[in-house]
């Protein structure tokens, strides 16, 4: 029956990866091609995503270089970035756009912590709705008392495993982000 409690943990692992990925989208100290990853730039009339139009790279800690692999496509690039409001400015170069990323302050810091607990409390909602409908499975499975409360136990000390995995992510990303 151990083996039934881990055949849970793909599905407590998604939470978690879902959660890592939320967190790539706020900034610390270096900063992330992946936040311009959503980023769709209008090509020819056809909405296609900034990645696949460009070669992305951090120079440097603050900075991100966006080369396109057709340059006439620079001026629909800078404008998609204008247009995704998410706070940068674009410099064209005429061969490639540049974004230099401003220092965080620390009250921009405290805002941003603010975001990553409210990501980690849907994480930990998630967690939560989960184990609860895991539960219901185990109690659906027909099986004698002692081994149902066998079963919940396990699953429990699962779900304590994950809370805690949780909270280390927490702690990393908090700590990235009040780090100057």
């Amino acid at each position: 029956m151990d083996s039934d409690i881990n055949n849970y943990r793909p599905r407590l692992e998604k939470i978690i990866e879902a959660l890592r990925k939320n967190y790539t989208t706020i900034r610390a100290g270096r900063i992330n091609p992946a936040i311009l990853n959503d980023i769709m730039v209008s090509y020819y009339g056809v909405d296609t995503p900034l990645v696949s139009l460009a070669n992305i790279s951090v120079p440097e800690a603050r900075q991100l270089l966006i080369r396109p692999f057709d340059k006439s496509a620079l001026s629909a690039i800078e404008k998609a970035i204008y247009e995704a409001n998410i706070g940068l400015t674009p410099n064209n170069t005429g061969e490639s756009i540049r974004i230099i990323i401003p220092p965080l302050t620390e009250e921009r810091r405290l805002e941003l912590v603010k975001q990553v607990k409210a990501m980690t409390e849907e994480g930990r909602i998630a967690l939560r709705n989960l184990r609860h409908d895991l539960i219901g499975e185990i109690k659906n499975q027909n099986l004698s008392e002692d081994e149902e409360k066998k079963q919940i136990d396990k699953l429990q000390l699962l779900i304590d495993e994950y809370n805690k995995k949780i909270e280390e992510l927490f702690k990393e990303k908090e700590n990235d982000l009040m780090t100057i």
